[in-house]
C-alpha cells in the first residue's frame, strides 16, 4: 500500500457513537494502518454530550482495536488531515440521503485538497438504520438504547444520567 494511504481519519461528531459507526470502524481497521477518528467539537449541532464525553465513549468503545487513535477537532477536515499527514477520509453511508449530502461534502473537500480521498462504507444491513440522533430521540424519552450502542458507551451514559 502507497505510504501515503497508510493512516484514515474517520471524522464525525459521534454524539454519540453507535454500533453502525463500531461497525464502520472494525472493517476500517482491516484497510488502514492506523484509523485516526476525529470527534468535531459541532457546537452548531448543539450535541448532547460534550466533547470530552463522545472522545470517552470512543476509547471505552474502541480498546480492543490497538489501530485507532481519536482527537477533538474544530478545524477545517483538510487542514486536520494535514495536520495529521492523512490523505483519507472515511464516512458511513446508510440511505440515499446520506450519499448526497457525503458526495458534496467529498467534492468540496477535494476541492481544497487534491490528493485526499474519501472513501464511502456502508454497515451492515443490520446497523443500517442506526443514527445518533436516532439514540438522542430515545435517550430524551428513557428509550431502550442497548442495542444500538456499544455497551462501553451505554455504561458512560447510564453513568452520565
Amino acid at each position: 500500500m502507497n505510504n501515503k494511504y497508510k493512516r484514515a481519519i474517520y471524522p464525525g461528531t459521534f454524539d454519540p457513537i453507535t454500533n453502525g459507526h463500531l461497525d464502520i470502524i472494525q472493517r476500517a481497521c482491516t484497510m488502514f494502518e492506523e484509523i485516526i477518528i476525529a470527534v468535531a467539537q459541532s457546537e452548531d449541532k448543539k450535541p448532547m454530550f460534550s466533547l470530552e464525553e463522545r472522545i470517552d465513549m470512543i476509547h471505552a468503545s474502541t480498546k480492543a482495536f490497538p489501530k485507532i487513535k481519536v482527537v477533538g477537532f474544530d478545524t477545517l477536515l483538510v487542514d486536520l488531515s494535514d495536520k495529521l499527514d492523512a490523505n483519507v477520509i472515511i464516512r458511513g453511508l446508510r440511505a440515499v440521503s446520506d450519499f448526497e449530502y457525503e458526495l458534496q461534502m467529498g467534492y468540496a473537500n477535494s476541492s481544497l485538497k487534491k490528493e485526499l480521498e474519501t472513501i464511502y462504507l456502508m454497515p451492515h444491513l443490520d446497523n443500517a438504520f442506526i443514527s445518533s440522533s436516532v439514540v438522542r430521540s430515545l435517550l430524551k424519552f428513557h428509550g431502550k438504547i442497548d442495542h444500538l450502542v456499544p455497551s462501553e458507551a451505554l455504561e458512560l451514559i447510564q453513568r452520565g444520567k
